[in-house]
């Protein structure tokens, strides 16, 4: 029963820490506009539940956006309206092992290490993929795993025939031509090819810029772990300390019952020693009683004296054990949450 109690207790405050990568409901009021690109049309969305998030009707998107609070936690919302060109953003596919609809109510951070409030505050879902603006790739954590989600869509390949060059036309040399397609941009003709182009070349650039940032921001998140693993700690060793002070007070209870008996022999002993007429030193005869089997005639249960001077000196050290575990375990749950704390305000 106890162990159960002990596990059910480290279980729930791992849970209880690990629920800050949760989103626990949708509950903002603010209202939120679509624009021109992602949504077809101008005006202001409809809310959505998870269901119809997990499940987005033909020619829909849902949007979850993040808003910031006075408070410092953050709310958020699901808007659904009609889809428009998603062609910008990247398809992030959700793992077949895992529910789509606790993607929905998961945060999602462009990269391992982001602190748990730093998730993305745009999240787009149509149903099967999963779109973060400018992100490649995801990260989310379901039951305390990590669940990456990426872009596993095949590269298109190019059927266009391979130019024919003239060894002496230099306009036809390969390294002008990949350099004109990659610099090069058609203002005047399709400006959402050239604006994604763009943006496909800035979102490389960035993510090579943050590589450093990856491997140090990594860090945040063994800190995060290190502090939950530490409140489990701190929780199992408070139960084990307060177990070692019920057995403490327990054997103190025995040891003062005994105590109370031995007091009560020894005032017979010396109320006996008084009577026997004869003997001039008192002191000589109590302690000839308690060392003696005699002293059984003045105790209860035929315990002589120095049997129970010998239970108690047992129960005494008993006591004195305990206490010690006690000390220790609650000296560990300290250490550890104090510890906990540190890192969860690092």
């Amino acid at each position: 029963m106890k162990r159960s109690f002990l596990l059910a207790l480290c279980l729930s405050a791992a849970a209880a820490f690990a629920g800050v990568y949760d989103i626990a409901d949708f509950t903002a009021k603010d209202a939120v506009s679509s624009d021109n690109q992602v949504f077809a049309s101008y005006g202001e969305l409809s809310t959505a539940s998870v269901d119809e998030a997990a499940s987005v009707p033909s020619g829909k998107i849902v949007l979850r956006q993040k808003f910031a609070q006075e408070s410092g936690l953050n709310a958020y919302q699901l808007y659904i309206g009609q889809v428009g060109d998603i062609s910008s953003m990247t398809a992030l596919s959700v793992p077949s092992n895992i529910s789509y609809s606790d993607i929905i109510k998961a945060k999602l951070y462009e990269r391992r290490g982001m602190k748990p409030g730093d998730d993305a505050e745009k999240v787009y879902f149509d149903g099967k993929f999963v779109y973060i603006p400018g992100a490649a790739s995801a990260v989310a954590f379901v039951n305390g795993t990590q669940i990456d989600l990426k872009n596993e869509a095949p590269a298109a390949t190019s059927t266009a025939p391979k130019q024919e060059c003239d060894e002496f036309d230099v306009s036809c040399d390969e390294d002008i031509i990949a350099a004109k397609n990659s610099s090069s941009y058609d203002v005047s003709g399709d400006l959402n090819n050239t604006n994604s182009r763009a943006d496909a070349r800035d979102y490389s650039a960035s993510a090579a810029a943050q590589d450093v940032k990856d491997r140090f921001g990594i860090a945040d998140e063994v800190r995060f772990w290190s502090a939950v693993a530490l409140s489990a700690v701190a929780a199992g060793s408070a139960v084990l300390g307060v177990l070692q002070q019920m057995k403490s007070s327990e054997a103190n209870d025995a040891y003062k019952k005994l105590e109370n008996i031995a007091n009560t022999a020894e005032e017979k002993i010396s109320v006996g020693c008084a009577k026997i007429k004869g003997v001039t030193d008192q002191q000589a005869c109590i302690d000839y009683y308690k060392k003696t089997n005699d002293s059984a005639a003045f105790t209860t249960a035929g315990w002589t004296y120095a049997d129970l001077k010998s239970r108690m000196k047992i129960n005494k050290d008993t006591k004195d054990s305990y206490a010690m575990a006690r000390n220790i375990w609650f000296g560990v749950s300290a250490v550890s949450l104090t510890t906990a704390i540190v890192l969860f305000a690092w």
